[in-house]
């Protein structure tokens, strides 16, 4: 079974996608934390995220993997773990706009497909474009969404716990807007809810309620599968 989940920055993609490849033991891939890998290593390289044509062969280059369970799952560049390096900021930032690059995308699209297809009992996979490029044609397609001020919260109080970034809740409202417009209106792939998704708006649901909901529709799947 394949189940994809897209939607916006801070819609609850990346836990909800651990909790269901915890409940099902699937594989979970988490391909938002992929591109964040791929924008550390251009950080690295020293090359401008605006400098498409020098940004290219360093994301070709860069191996890219991720390992262990859903809830302890380790973000992997050129061997090495760089799973608390890639939630800076700086990363995030770098991210959003590398993502807008075509062949930035098909090469991460590429590995997305092979690890997808390598996974015997099934995949969990939650991004952007899940559902329309990586996988259109998944068994079950998921697009979560909520209201760009509770996006903005969720993603705040995560970072204050985490103690990341010194930001306002101001300036977290700000990038989540910037991001849903870059991400929305790129000419590659776009943020945009498949013909077929489930669309469950999560402003005023709580994780485990959405959750429920979106496990529900799993089980009908799977029950309808059997027949």
């Amino acid at each position: 079974m394949i189940i994809a989940i897209d939607g916006p920055s801070g819609a609850g993609k990346s836990t909800l996608g651990r909790m269901i490849a915890r409940a099902l033991n699937l594989l979970y891939i988490d391909t938002g934390a992929m591109y964040r890998a791929a924008a550390l290593a251009v950080i690295e390289s020293g090359v401008s995220a605006a400098d498409e044509a020098a940004v290219v062969p360093v994301v070709e280059r860069a191996k890219i993997n991720l390992e262990g369970e859903a809830d302890s799952l380790r973000v992997m560049l050129d061997g090495r773990d760089v799973s608390q390096l890639i939630r800076t900021e700086e990363v995030s930032h770098t991210s959003s706009v590398i993502s807008t690059i075509p062949e930035v995308r098909r090469t991460l699209v590429h590995c997305q497909r092979e690890m997808g297809e390598r996974a015997l009992a099934g995949v969990v996979l939650d991004g952007r474009d899940i559902g329309t490029v990586v996988f259109p044609n998944a068994d079950v397609k998921f697009f979560l969404t909520a209201a760009p001020e509770e996006r903005a919260h969720r993603r705040y109080e995560e970072d204050r716990e985490k103690k990341q970034d010194s930001v306002t809740f101001e300036e977290t409202l700000a990038d989540i807007n910037t991001r849903d417009e870059r991400d929305s209106t790129r000419d590659d792939s776009p943020l945009r809810i498949a013909d077929d998704a489930i669309v469950i708006d999560s402003t005023e649901l709580s994780i485990d309620g959405v959750f429920e909901r979106i496990m529900e529709v799993i089980r009908e799947r799977q029950k309808g599968a059997q027949l």
